[in-house]
């Protein structure tokens, strides 16, 4: 008899959980942050190594730029799951946005953790697309005295290249395009499109010409050709 009563406790808590969850779900994926944030919240303080709903309330953090908060989220992550290469990732990257956030001495000491966190998710997972990007751009960014080097944005570029072509193309097109390098850029972004043919590939290459080229006839022309393949 006590078996039953304690099954009779039990099981309706765990549906109200499963439906908080879900509904928590549903609004974050309609970008309904701060009532998709009360959801998250109510379940993590009866669960608070539940590493799903941290994520969640660390990528809403991150979505509302609360970047104190994200990191709090993250780095909860990383520390029950040490070895998961996206929240490594994820971490670096709030980490990186808050560095842009304080006073230039202050953030000169955070690059260091915000390079070794998207390496480690590197070192992790080998395939990690994400972390290429974030460590080409970083390398884009930062001047050489702190580490820059478009020769290391190339070498992950060339990474990406091995394991999607696409974004290896996408990846040099925007190194060249950084330098005003904007006739190779063109054709980094035209390789993208011949093996992508994705809406972002084919809108890579309007805005280069759109802003960078000033050639807005042929930013419309590359526009309607997209539409013309996939819209008919």
């Amino acid at each position: 008899m006590k078996r039953i009563w304690l099954l009779f406790l039990v099981v309706p808590l765990m549906v109200f959980s499963q439906s908080d969850f879900e509904r928590a779900q549903q609004l974050f994926k309609e970008g309904k942050w701060e009532p998709s944030k009360v959801l998250f919240e109510k379940i993590v303080q009866t669960n608070p190594s539940n590493v799903k709903v941290l994520e969640y309330l660390g990528d809403i953090a991150g979505y509302q730029k609360s970047w104190d908060d994200a990191l709090q989220y993250y780095g909860k992550l990383k520390r029950i799951k040490p070895n998961d290469a996206d929240y490594c990732f994820k971490y670096g990257g709030a980490l990186g946005m808050k560095a842009l956030e304080v006073n230039k001495f202050k953030a000169l000491g955070m690059i260091d953790e915000v390079r070794s966190n998207f390496e480690k998710a590197i070192q992790l997972n080998p395939k990690h697309i994400e972390a290429r990007w974030a460590l080409i751009e970083l390398n884009l960014k930062l001047p050489g005295i702190l580490g820059g080097s478009e020769k290391k944005a190339i070498q992950y570029s060339n990474e990406l290249m091995q394991i999607s072509p696409v974004d290896g193309y996408l990846s040099r097109g925007h190194i060249e395009e950084h330098f005003n390098r904007y006739s190779k850029a063109e054709q980094q972004y035209k390789k993208a499109i011949s093996i992508g043919n994705s809406k972002k590939t084919y809108q890579k290459l309007a805005n280069l010409y759109a802003n960078k080229m000033k050639s807005p006839d042929k930013a419309k022309s590359i526009l309607d050709e997209y539409k013309k393949r996939y819209d008919n």
